[in-house]
């Protein structure tokens, strides 16, 4: 707990953002002021890293228990930089729309869009997935654009690895785009999680066959 000044005197807060929305260092903030937003309160926080320096806003909501009122951090502060997600020279070879169509996701993500976000990541899974078969099986091109996403991992992929994630990754991207969930124990983070380990398998395998090509036995 710490005490800080605000327009309505002076409140207790407790917890704050461990990032800052700039520069993305993981910082402990300086705090400047606050203010009362009905049951809000919006504290003026600066990053004490000297190469960023900017000030945002972290959002506290109000706890009100017996003989304790004190404002918690709720995870939320105001928008800063947009991060963007870097991706091997190897996977951007193999799909650029991947690569943009996951960072918008990644954008909508951190406006906090979380409805339509998740249908973002399972289109750029598609992507991914299919310019990656494509690439393998040109004379298949067509079949792979028409068929569903799961029927081409089913029937073109030989990779075990990538085959396992990369159904599941689908199975839980369908799941943002339906009324109903099948996989209520899992979420965007899983989601995410089968997609770092689709992009890893399909690098690995590129990357094993571009040395073989480069040193043969």
């Amino acid at each position: 707990m710490r005490q800080i000044p605000t327009s309505n005197g002076p409140v207790e807060i407790e917890g704050h953002p461990n990032h800052c929305p700039f520069c993305h260092q993981v910082i402990t903030p300086n705090y400047l002021y606050g203010h009362l937003n009905y049951d809000t309160l919006e504290v003026i926080l600066i990053c004490p890293n000297n190469v960023c320096n900017k000030s945002f806003i972290g959002y506290y909501d109000e706890i009100n228990i017996p003989y304790n009122r004190y404002y918690q951090y709720n995870n939320q502060t105001s928008l800063g930089n947009l991060k963007e997600k870097e991706f091997s020279e190897t996977i951007n070879s193999i799909s650029t729309n991947f690569t943009l169509i996951y960072n918008q996701s990644l954008a909508a993500e951190q406006y906090q869009l979380i409805e339509i976000c998740g249908v973002g990541y399972r289109k750029a899974l598609e992507f991914l997935i299919k310019e990656y078969l494509i690439q393998k099986n040109k004379s298949e091109q067509e079949k792979i654009e028409k068929k569903l996403l799961g029927s081409c991992i089913n029937e073109y992929v030989d990779d075990v690895r990538i085959k396992k994630v990369a159904k599941r990754a689908v199975w839980l991207g369908n799941d943002e785009t339906h009324y109903i969930r099948k996989w209520e124990g899992k979420d965007l983070s899983d989601l995410k999680k089968l997609i770092d380990l689709t992009v890893h398998w399909i690098e690995m395998e590129a990357l094993t066959k571009s040395f073989e090509i480069e040193m043969p036995e």
